[in-house]
C-alpha cells in the first residue's frame, strides 16, 4: 500500500461514523479550497508524514473487537487511486467502511460504494456552479450532484451535512440546499457549527450561532428530513 499517502491518523472517534467507535484514516490530497477547511496541511499530494500502511493494519488487528470501523476522510479521499484496496484490506478484517467525501471523481465513488457501509457527503453550498465555485474555488458542482445521484440510488447509509460558515453561507441558503436535497430524496442532513480557523478574527458567536437559534429554520429542516440534527 505504498502508493497511499497519508496526512495523519485518529485511532479512537466516536463522531466520524455514527454510531459506531472508530479509527480516522486522513487521506492527503484535496480538490477542494474551502475557506473553513481545518486540514488545509493535507490538501497537497506528496508530503513525507512517516505514516506506513502496515504499521497501520498491525494497529488494527489488535483493535478487533474493539473497533467497529475505519473512517477514510481526508483531505478528500476519492482523490486518490489507491482507496478502493485500502478498504479492501481494513473490510477483510471485520471493520466496517465509513467514507467522509466531497462527492469528487462520481466514477471513483460508485467504483468503492459496494464496499462502503456509510458516507457523510459534506454540501459546501447551494448546489449551483456559481455558488460552489465562490466557496470551493473550484468547477466540480456537476461532479457533487452526481455523487448525490450515485448515493440516492445506491440505498446506501449515507448524509449531507453543511458547515455553516457564515462568512459565506447565510440563513436563506441553508433554505435553498434544503430544498435541493429534500427535491432530490436526500432523508438524513445535518448542519454543522463553523470553528473559526486562525485567519479569522471577526466571526462571532453570534454570527456563528444564528442558523441554530432560527427556530423556524429548524423546524423546516425537521419537516423536510427523517433525520436531521445539529453538531456543535
Amino acid at each position: 500500500m505504498s502508493e497511499l499517502l497519508i496526512g495523519g491518523v485518529e485511532t479512537f472517534s466516536t463522531v466520524d461514523f455514527p454510531d459506531r467507535l472508530a479509527a480516522v484514516v486522513f487521506m492527503q490530497g484535496c480538490p477542494w479550497r474551502c475557506p473553513f477547511c481545518y486540514n488545509r496541511s493535507i490538501q497537497k499530494i506528496g508530503q513525507q508524514t512517516g505514516f506506513v500502511w502496515s504499521k497501520f493494519i498491525e494497529f488494527l488487528h489488535r483493535r478487533q473487537g474493539k473497533l467497529d470501523g475505519v473512517v477514510f476522510s481526508g483531505g478528500e479521499p476519492l482523490v486518490q487511486d489507491g482507496l478502493y484496496t485500502a478498504m479492501q484490506e481494513v473490510k477483510s478484517l471485520g471493520f466496517e467502511i465509513g467514507l467522509h467525501t466531497g462527492g469528487y471523481r462520481p466514477e471513483h465513488l460508485a467504483k468503492v460504494l459496494p464496499i462502503v457501509d456509510w458516507v457523510g457527503l459534506d454540501i459546501k453550498s447551494p448546489l449551483t456552479e456559481d455558488r460552489y465555485k465562490a466557496v470551493t474555488q473550484t468547477n466540480h458542482i456537476s461532479k457533487v450532484l452526481e455523487s448525490l445521484d450515485i448515493l440516492i440510488q445506491s440505498q446506501k447509509d449515507f448524509e449531507c451535512r453543511t458547515t455553516c460558515d457564515p462568512r459565506h453561507l447565510d440563513i436563506e441558503d441553508i433554505y435553498t440546499i434544503a430544498q435541493t436535497l429534500k427535491s432530490k430524496g436526500v432523508k438524513k442532513y445535518f448542519l454543522q457549527q463553523y470553528r473559526p480557523i486562525d485567519t479569522d478574527t471577526t466571526t462571532t458567536d453570534s454570527d456563528r450561532n444564528k442558523f441554530f437559534q432560527d427556530s423556524e429554520l429548524i423546524s423546516t429542516l425537521k419537516r423536510y428530513f427523517e433525520v436531521f440534527d445539529i453538531r456543535k
